[in-house]
Parts: C-alpha cells; sequence; structure tokens
C-alpha cells in the first residue's frame, strides 16, 4: 500500500498539479495520505478478524 502511495506521488509530480507545490507540502500530504491509508488497512483488519469470529 505504501508502493501505491508511493507511486502515485511519483506520477503527481511527473504529470499533475503536485509539480507546482513546494516539495515540504508533497511530502507533508503525501504521508498524511500514507497515515490514512494504513490507519484505514489497520480497521479493515480488525473488523474482518472481529466478524469473522463470531
Amino acid at each position: 500500500m505504501l508502493f501505491l502511495v508511493a507511486a502515485l506521488m511519483l506520477l503527481g509530480v511527473v504529470l499533475g498539479t503536485v509539480a507546482h507545490a513546494p516539495l515540504g507540502v508533497t511530502v507533508v500530504l503525501a504521508a498524511i495520505i500514507a497515515v490514512w491509508l494504513g490507519v484505514f488497512a489497520l480497521r479493515e483488519r480488525h473488523g474482518r478478524r472481529r466478524t469473522s469470529a463470531n
């Protein structure tokens, strides 16, 4: 999943509007997205374990 975030960030730097934003802003936003996806993955994994056990 983190690979996907890195690939999308790289694609954005090359082709998208991220190229017009400062590098610091891009890195911060990429980190926020990575944390959000990590939390989502953990919640999904935890939710599936709980429902499959019942």
